[in-house]
């Protein structure tokens, strides 16, 4: 017999339930505060040669998998909840299986397939957690991810000025020097840049993550201050184009006679003017020559997307179709000079997988967009054109690392939108009405 818990007393499923809320806090701090940096200097050879099989896959995939098996369990029902979520998202199907093809490639040309779980596995499978949550367990992870990237705004700019780091730049084994650039907990400059630009976007788009307008301004001006300290110049400019539309917007509704209220108009032209005012002041104390001298001397950037385009020619018909060995493709990348790997993620690809892999991913990528726009905000749609701007022009989730999964965290959080409930139908709500319940006003009469 089913019995129905009292009010007051929490059902049998909930201890999983907040289980499930537990682990992924657990995993969106890994995916935030422990990057692949600090696990190389744990001794941990996660992107480093050596080391046993566990060592291969970040620490948020683990929990995020410990989640998603939580969350299976949830109802009793694993097969049941597992159709359910494909009856719900048949596009994840077209994605798992693209995925798939994608490793069986590995398998069969002895490739190592690690990165295929943490680069587009990982995300996925968070993703599909969190859209199975109601409301009240989703804020939690909302405030958590909150103090997360604050924490990384605050250790960028404490890097920045002190000059020192917490955890230290490396390619591989090697530790950089000389480089100016604040890394916090995301490990890269780039990662940092990438993730805490699209926090500010959200920031900006969202009026509702941070309601009181003293606060949310502020917060996004500090957050867009910190890309310079992180030296992401795309980040900066997709952020400042972003900022630059909104304002364009405004301007055009306030000409077409949208009224504001006293105090915002006041607010806002007192914002404008300590704004000016700080960054001359920054500017002539020399804060922002780093930023400028990455935007005149560029520091080989644009000579590392044309070495990458040239190390295309350097492949074989086989190879250029799927794919070269590891070992080879590293080689390539050292005698090109490039240091910090292909700074585009397609390009990348090409040389891992080849082409036919390349189109493989794509194929599935796509496919798990769609589904992550359907289930978002409209507003989503400008952090999906981030976010592939950003692939197209860095190393982002080209390499082996978990910065796919932090945007897609991003996006999966602090862009919501839950799906429509299904109505009752027409013929059940008029049947309703006419046998009125034996408890009822009507029935008493």
């Amino acid at each position: 017999m089913r019995t129905v818990a009292r009010r007051g007393i929490p059902s049998p499923a909930m201890p999983i339930e907040w289980a499930v809320v537990g682990l992924m806090l657990l995993a969106l701090a890994a995916i935030t505060m422990v990057s692949p940096a600090l696990l190389t200097a744990l001794k941990i050879s996660y992107v480093t040669s050596g080391g046993p099989g566990s060592q291969k896959l970040h620490p948020a995939t683990y929990l995020t998998f410990a989640a998603f098996a939580a969350m299976l369990l949830k109802r009793g029902d694993p097969i049941g909840e597992i159709d359910r979520i494909a009856t719900s998202a048949k596009l994840l199907i077209v994605f798992l299986a693209c995925w798939l093809l994608l490793v069986l490639e590995c398998i069969a040309l002895a490739r190592p397939f690690t990165p295929l779980i943490d680069d587009f596995l990982l995300p996925v499978a968070f993703s599909v957690i969190v859209w199975t949550m109601p409301a009240s367990q989703k804020r939690p992870l909302v405030w958590a991810l909150h103090l997360f990237i604050w924490a990384n705004i605050a250790v960028g700019y404490a890097e920045y000025f002190s000059g020192h780091r917490l955890v230290p730049l490396t390619v591989g084994k090697l530790v950089v020097y000389g480089e100016w650039r604040s890394t916090a907990f995301l490990g890269t400059p780039l990662a940092a840049s990438s993730v805490v630009a699209l926090y500010a976007i959200a920031l900006a788009l969202r009026p509702e993550l941070c309601r009181p307008i003293l606060i949310r301004i502020p917060a996004i001006v500090l957050s867009v201050g910190s890309l310079m300290a992180f030296g992401g110049r795309t980040a900066l400019m997709s952020v400042l184009v972003v900022l630059a539309c909104m304002a364009l917007v405004t301007a055009f509704r306030l000409i077409n006679g949208r009224r504001f209220t006293l105090p915002a108009v006041m607010l806002a032209i007192s914002a404008v003017f300590f704004m000016s005012a700080a960054i001359v002041v920054l500017y002539q104390h020399g804060t922002f020559d780093n930023m400028v001298n990455r935007f005149s001397t560029d520091k080989g950037s644009a000579d590392a997307r044309l070495m990458s385009l040239r190390l295309l020619a350097l492949l074989d018909w086989k190879e250029f179709i799927i794919g070269t060995n590891p070992t080879h493709g590293v080689s390539l990348q050292t005698i090109m000079g490039l240091r910090y790997g292909i700074e585009s993620f397609w390009l990348a690809c090409i040389v891992q997988y080849g082409l036919v892999g390349t189109a493989v991913i794509t194929v599935g990528l796509t496919c798990f967009v769609v589904e992550l726009l359907r289930r978002s905000d409209p507003s989503a749609r400008v952090a999906i054109l981030f976010l592939l701007v950003d692939a197209s022009s860095s190393v982002s989730f080209s390499a082996k690392n978990i910065t796919l999964a932090a945007l897609i965290a991003l996006v999966v959080i602090l862009f919501p939108r839950e799906l429509p409930k299904v109505r009752t139908a027409p013929i059940e709500r008029l049947s309703r009405r006419a046998v009125p319940s034996p408890l009822s006003p009507a029935s008493v009469r």
